[in-house]
């Protein structure tokens, strides 16, 4: 049994939207005419089961397409998880969702959960991603994000670490191991996935390079120092056991260390040297901050973090303004 209110509702849209793909096709008469003709035939029919069997699998169809184009598993579970909680809580089907749903929605999950700009602007990206691949298949007529701007997010200056926090690090290091791990995120920048996915054979002593796979699956060249190989080659040696894994837990049975132990450790040396903010994605912060404060172009900061986006590497750069003032007093007096 169909709601004829909602039957009906359906059935405008049906024709709205044939009325909008045949706008410069007919004239005005032929376009009322075929109006007309479309309704009748439509009357006849029910909607209600096409409908609901498309609604519920538009979702999985949107997260399948995404992990063809790469998307890794844990991107995926994130998209999946803010759609699904956005459909949850609008209780319409996708075709029928409205800009005003969507802000009423995103309204209410801000003031319920007190989330801050920048996650809000994230389920925003992720809805609009998901309506745009809608408006694409031809699922919908125009996507209901389009008219919702992105959200105003104050810019704060990311914390880096000083030359003398590296070191304290370095020297309270208790095994050649976490030596080796510090030198190695610092020196190249990668993403500690990138760190924990590495095997002993990717790694080029001769040209202090190796290849990592960073996000889907994209592949690149980073480039290590001479103490980072020296530390590296230290730590290789001293291994007993046969893992392919360029790191491993310290006890056996020797596995590949994961990024929750990195996580762990290193926040246990920071905790230790009262050093705040302990975590691996700041050495890849603090290396691109400083490839540009020494002049490095921006564009091969860029291809040396692996980003497809430029305005994502100027957002993991801190601009010394000890520079700015320095070139201030050489540029203009």
């Amino acid at each position: 049994c169909y709601i004829n209110g909602r039957r009906t509702v359906m059935i405008d849209k049906i024709i709205q939207e044939f009325a909008g793909r045949m706008t410069g096709m007919l004239s005005a008469e032929q376009s009322k005419a075929a109006t007309e003709a479309l309704q009748k035939v439509l009357q006849k029919y029910t909607i209600a089961e096409v409908s609901e069997k498309e609604t519920g699998e538009l979702l999985p169809k949107f997260i399948a397409a995404k992990r063809v184009e790469g998307c890794s598993e844990k991107s995926l579970k994130y998209y999946e998880s803010t759609i699904r909680n956005m459909l949850t809580a609008i209780e319409k089907p996708e075709q029928e969702i409205s800009t005003d749903d969507l802000r009423g929605y995103l309204d209410a999950y801000q003031q319920a959960n007190n989330i801050s700009k920048v996650t809000l602007d994230n389920v925003r990206r992720i809805l609009s991603s998901f309506f745009s691949w809608l408006e694409d298949e031809d699922y919908i007529v125009k996507s209901p994000v389009r008219r919702i701007h992105k959200v105003k997010t104050t810019k704060t200056v990311k914390e880096t670490y000083s030359d003398e926090s590296l070191e304290l690090m370095r020297d309270h290091c208790e095994n050649a191991r976490d030596l080796a791990m510090i030198d190695l995120l610092s020196s190249t920048g990668m993403r500690v996935g990138e760190l924990v996915k590495l095997n002993r054979k990717d790694i080029d002593f001769d040209s202090r390079e190796c290849i990592v796979f960073g996000k889907g699956s994209k592949e690149r060249k980073v480039y290590f120092d001479a103490r980072t190989k020296i530390h590296l080659q230290k730590y290789l040696n001293e291994r007993t056991d046969d893992n392919e894994a360029l790191f491993v837990s310290l006890l056996k049975p020797f596995s590949r260390l994961q990024i929750s132990g990195v996580e762990i450790r290193l926040r246990k040396i920071g905790s230790e040297l009262n050093i705040e903010n302990v975590h691996p994605h700041k050495f890849r912060r603090t290396l691109a901050t400083m490839a540009i404060d020494k002049g490095m172009p921006i564009e091969q900061v860029q291809s040396l973090l692996g980003h497809s986006s430029i305005d994502t590497t100027l957002r993991y750069a801190m601009v010394n303004q000890t520079n700015v003032k320095n070139s201030c007093k050489k540029f203009i007096g």
